[in-house]
């Protein structure tokens, strides 16, 4: 497996995660309302998820006490959340509904499982990580219910032994998933090799990808909700931006981060972890302080043509990708 860079040591989770060998959010469906966006906060004994209103106001804590609860994402109706949490010991996939109360554990893979997806249907959610002892990180399915039926959509097989597959996100009409993937692992570099945005039928059949530029691409993608177009995540720490293309991978053009050719870090700070809102107008993401020495990554929207950025939550802190719940029932 990768270290997850981006979600996990820049969080400083490097003890939480101490013993583990590591290596190396979430699809926005349509509807009429844009619902609370939620997102991880850092704090002095682990993370737990929030909810905000799009206007930045209403504010709620929806976990609580030790561990980290990190990377939500939201059923396609709005009422549940799947999200990350090592309180059991290992990194588990866990549900709740969307005001934070039913908390269970829906894995037991007793490895390593992080960002969850629900497909559209509600019954499956999709999720990036490894069973037991396994070091190979690898995109992976469950029943949405019972956290049962383990199926294993990709492979490495003729890559690298740093190979990784990563990140899922439905597709809106459920057909497909994007995914990060990489080639190989670098660990001299501690870096990946060829890491690209990919996408693959929603069984694992007829993987490709849909990037080929040679910078890193370590964040969670996400599909608008008429499932036309990509928003993704492209660039170094101190440089990345978001990026959005075409579904087939076409018509890619960047919307935040530094000018190509401009020196890093980027005077705003580096731009990642996309969620479109519901409605399709809007992109939530993290904008990274920390790249430019202050120690604070908030949550921003932006209109979908980059136009319009703003800052929602007010307080300082470390910030963890953000979801956009659909249809906004649940407020």
């Amino acid at each position: 497996m990768r270290r997850m860079r981006s979600l996990l040591l820049s969080l400083g989770l490097a003890a939480a995660l101490a013993g583990l060998t590591l290596a190396p959010v979430a699809a926005s469906y349509p509807g009429q309302n844009n619902g609370r966006i939620v997102f991880g906060v850092r704090g002095a004994d682990g993370a737990n998820i929030f909810s905000i209103l799009p206007n930045g106001k209403g504010q709620k804590q929806l976990t609580k006490g030790p561990g980290f609860h990190l990377c939500p994402s939201f059923s396609a109706d709005g009422r549940t959340i799947a999200y990350c949490s090592n309180v059991s010991g290992a990194w588990e996939i866990w549900t709740m509904r969307a005001n934070g109360s039913k908390q269970r554990q829906l894995t037991h893979l007793n490895g390593f499982a992080t960002f969850p997806d629900f497909s559209p249907d509600g019954k499956t959610i999709v999720f990036g990580g490894n069973e037991g002892a396994d070091p190979i990180t690898q995109i992976h399915t469950v029943n949405a219910k019972t956290g049962r039926d383990l199926h294993t959509l990709t492979s490495c097989a003729g890559f690298g032994e740093g190979c990784f597959n990563d990140l899922p996100v439905w597709s809106p009409d459920g057909t497909k998933i994007v995914f990060i993937h990489a080639d190989d692992y670098d660990f001299v570099a501690d870096a990946p090799v060829n890491e690209q945005v990919w996408v693959m039928d929603a069984d694992g059949g007829n993987p490709h990808a849909l990037t080929s530029d040679n910078v890193p691409h370590d964040q969670v993608p996400d599909w608008s909700p008429d499932g036309s177009k990509i928003a993704y995540h492209a660039g170094g720490f101190g440089d990345g931006g978001i990026w959005v293309m075409d579904a087939d991978g076409g018509n890619k053009h960047q919307l935040t981060g530094c000018v190509t050719g401009a020196p890093s870090p980027c005077a705003q700070g580096d731009d990642w972890g996309t969620a479109w809102s519901p409605d399709s107008t809007k992109i939530a993401f993290l904008r990274d302080l920390q790249a430019i020495g202050i120690a604070d990554r908030p949550i921003y929207v932006m209109n979908a043509d980059g136009s319009h950025q703003h800052r929602v939550t007010a307080a300082p802190g470390l910030h963890a990708v953000p979801a956009w719940q659909p249809i906004g029932r649940v407020r």
